[in-house]
């Protein structure tokens, strides 16, 4: 009847895997930066397991201070 009809990725598969990138890295490659960690951290995300440690490693570090006022 409709076999093969899920096999492989089409292009809208990849198209929403680019929004998909652009919707979760770029914000969060974001606030990395404002806390001292290098952007590239943010790729971590889509690892499994691994993103789990490093969003706890996050919650524990002692970010950086700003003072009342300032706004970047």
């Amino acid at each position: 009847m409709m076999e093969g009809w899920m096999y492989g990725y089409g292009p809208f598969h990849w198209f929403w895997f680019i929004v998909l990138i652009a919707v979760v890295v770029y914000p969060a490659g974001r606030i990395l930066s404002r806390i001292g960690f290098s952007p590239l951290w943010s790729i971590l995300m889509f690892v499994p397991v691994i993103n789990l440690i490093a969003l706890w490693i996050l919650a524990f570090t002692e970010w950086p201070r700003r003072e009342r006022g300032s706004v970047t």
